[in-house]
């Protein structure tokens, strides 16, 4: 027998929840309406489905995603029955039930949108996947908020009785732990983050309308902590230069918010080079000045801290060339929020009031699709460009791909010659939609970096921020990479540092050190984990490196292990050598040299590198000596970035270590950033201690 179904339930119903009110013959016919139904494009037959259609592959990337355990046999390659589909789409909504139970921002929103679609779409099927032994343990996995209050906790397990027992349901996407309002597209007007229950049928709790669940996606490559090499095997060590900003702004915003950034957002090389260092200006022709200093490392006094220090040479406004900047802005869905694209409107406000009549902007943004908002405009006409800025609004999927290559293409439309031209992408580096593979979007970049064009990428936002990709973009773009979390910073990457930011002065800046075994038994650089390369690749002018931006400084330590020294640091052990000499050399008898720095580095314009060298000879090294300011602050941040990131090598690291050496070398301290530092050690240790 079958039962009328009134067209008003079908609108506040789930299909799952009608399911329960009807015995086991009625859910067969309707079963049997349902597949009818059910689009079966792609498919062989009704009850067959193909790798190739579209609930196939969407399923078969949440399994990847989540690591769900799949027992249908070559799912994936083969086509399985709508069943068997139901079977693994069951079993990955219990793997995504317990991620989100120990850890709610495990999960994609969109990855839980896709779970919930095709819970919907296989109902039926995942009606007759019956274990009523497993019920209570699955009702108390999809009960994912514990901390909720009472009342909260009840309706939740309430709303759990709804489904077919033994069937794993994705929890609803109204948690009342985020207090931003969303919008539910079928009833198109506002709904309140706050558990609100659904209408009462026969004195069950029926589910409401689905609601968006503010997701923690974010994504960090994972770093491992450089390790000491013996000098003996591997005397050379190549890495290229970095001026990249983001993690130091990034590790600021989840302390100011009250938690220890993720161990693979530390990046300290990133964290020293956000401050600037008091380096000598370079002379003659050389773009930049070269300095080197010795003492010991404040973590472990036995080892001796080497800093290489790089000074870009400044430029005055009146010398800077004209730029042409195509600001390439993301306005999907995902932007929406208050630190997105709102702050992204205000910073760019600063860098339009600080542009000369002679550059040019254009704005092109991304979303569904890629679109010009403003075509090239002098920078005279800044109320032009600033009205075209405020019309931004959020809204839609990311398209970053077919962004990239708009932008590209108006850059090319307007190059100049003899200017500065770039494209400047602003997002949360959420690309979903579109040419958004790593290798296509990589090689694209790259094409347009050869003919001239570079590219700078700013983060904006938290929640789904794609920090891997983002750097990845910008390194392979000749530009830089910075996170902007407050309008104040805004101000320093778009105003204070706006010379650095998009004036490069230097490019495929590579460093190669060789190390003397006679005065150096071991050695480990500090940071650049992702920076490293192959030893032959220094004078290879066609391998890409980084790039120094006007008034620059990078800073580079080593921490070394003097020949002799018995180190409490495990060494790798190697086997002697049969074939190579060892010993002290003629060099080493007659200057004392305990390593030889070098570098290469092209002018903008060029193919060609030239070449630095220098010297540092052990003699420099004096323990009565104070380090100077620049060794002592620099010395201090990578304290901070090694315990934050538990670092095996840290030593004796500890939070008064690192207070002592900043405030000692605080200076002047004008825009306050070295102050701001020490309070962020203070709030650091104080999270430690509730951890």
């Amino acid at each position: 027998m079958s039962y009328p179904i009134p067209s008003k339930m079908w609108q506040r119903v789930s299909i799952l929840t009608f399911l329960l009110l009807l015995p086991t013959v009625g859910i067969a016919v309707l079963n049997q309406s349902l597949t009818k139904a059910i689009p079966t494009n792609q498919t062989t037959s009704a009850n067959s489905i193909l790798p190739s259609h579209l609930d196939y592959q969407a399923l078969q990337a949440l399994v990847n995603n989540y690591s769900c355990v799949v027992s249908v046999s070559n799912f994936g390659t083969l086509p399985v029955t709508r069943t068997e589909f139901a079977t693994v789409l069951n079993t990955c909504s219990e793997r995504i039930n317990e991620l989100i139970a120990n850890n709610p921002t495990t999960v994609a929103q969109t990855d839980l949108q896709t779970l919930q679609r095709l819970q919907k779409e296989f109902a039926p099927e995942l009606a007759t996947l019956n274990n009523p032994k497993e019920e209570d343990k699955l009702e108390a996995r999809s009960n994912i908020a514990p901390t909720q209050p009472t009342r909260e906790r009840t309706e939740a397990q309430s709303i759990g009785k709804t489904k077919p027992s033994g069937v794993v349901m994705a929890p609803p996407l109204n948690d009342s732990r985020f207090s931003s309002p969303v919008i539910n597209e079928s009833l198109d007007r506002p709904i309140s983050p706050k558990r609100t229950v659904g209408g009462s049928i026969n004195g069950m709790i029926a589910p409401e309308p689905e609601i968006n669940w503010q997701f923690n996606t974010e994504n960090y490559n994972r770093i491992d902590d450089n390790p000491f090499h013996r000098v003996s095997n591997d005397p050379l060590s190549t890495f290229s230069i970095d001026v990249d900003t983001a993690s130091y702004s990034n590790m600021r915003r989840f302390i100011t918010q009250g938690q220890l950034p993720p161990k693979d957002a530390v990046r300290i090389e990133e964290l020293i080079n956000y401050f600037t260092y008091n380096y000598p200006q370079p002379t003659g022709n050389r773009p930049f000045s070269v300095t080197t200093e010795v003492t010991a490392a404040p973590w472990n006094p036995q080892h001796k801290l080497v800093q290489v220090g790089l000074q870009g040479k400044r430029l005055e406004s009146e010398t800077l060339p004209p730029s042409n900047l195509v600001f390439l802005i993301d306005v999907s869905g995902s932007m929406g929020e208050p630190n997105k694209l709102p702050l992204v409107k205000q910073s760019l406000k600063l860098l339009v009031n600080k542009l000369s009549p002679e550059d040019r902007v254009s704005l092109v943004v991304y979303a569904g699709n890629a679109g010009v908002v403003l075509p090239a405009t002098p920078g005279s006409q800044k109320t032009k460009i600033l009205a075209a800025i405020d019309r931004l609004e959020a809204g839609g999927s990311t398209a970053g791909g077919q962004g990239i290559e708009l932008a590209y293409k108006i850059a090319k439309q307007n190059f100049l010659k003899s200017g500065n031209n770039r494209v400047i992408l602003a997002t949360d580096g959420d690309f979903n939609v579109g040419v958004s593979s790593d290798a296509e979007l990589t090689r694209l970049i790259e094409q347009k970096r050869d003919q001239g064009i570079f590219l700078t990428v700013i983060g904006f936002g938290t929640g789904n921020y794609k920090d891997g990709k983002m750097e990845q973009l910008a390194d392979k773009g000749n530009g830089n990479y910075a996170y902007i979390d407050t309008l104040l910073e805004a101000k320093k990457v778009l105003v204070n540092d706006i010379r650095g930011t998009l004036f490069t002065i230097a490019k495929d800046v590579k460093i190669q050190v060789e190390f003397n075994p006679a005065k150096v038994q071991a050695y480990r650089l500090i940071g650049y984990e992702n920076r490293l390369l192959q030893n032959q690749d220094f004078n290879d002018d066609k391998k890409d490196a980084g790039e120094i931006g006007a008034g620059h400084s990078v800073t580079a330590l080593y921490e070394i292990i003097p020949t002799g020294t018995k180190s409490d640091v495990k060494l790798p052990e190697v086997d002697p050598l049969r074939y190579q000499r060892s010993g002290v050399t003629a060099t080493d008898t007659a200057d004392n040299e305990m390593m030889l720095v070098k570098l290469r580095y092209k002018l903008p314009q060029d193919s060609t590198s030239q070449l630095i060298t220098q010297t540092i000879k052990d003699s420099e090294f004096n323990a009565n000596l104070t380090p100077s300011t620049n060794l002592r602050f620099a010395a201090g941040v990578a304290t901070f970035g090694m315990i934050l990131r538990d670092s095996e090598y840290k030593g004796n690291a500890n939070y008064d270590l690192v207070m002592k050496l900043a405030t000692q070398s605080k200076g002047e301290d004008t825009e306050g950033y070295r102050g701001e530092f020490i309070r962020l050690v203070e709030q650091s240790r104080e999270l430690m201690t509730r951890k």
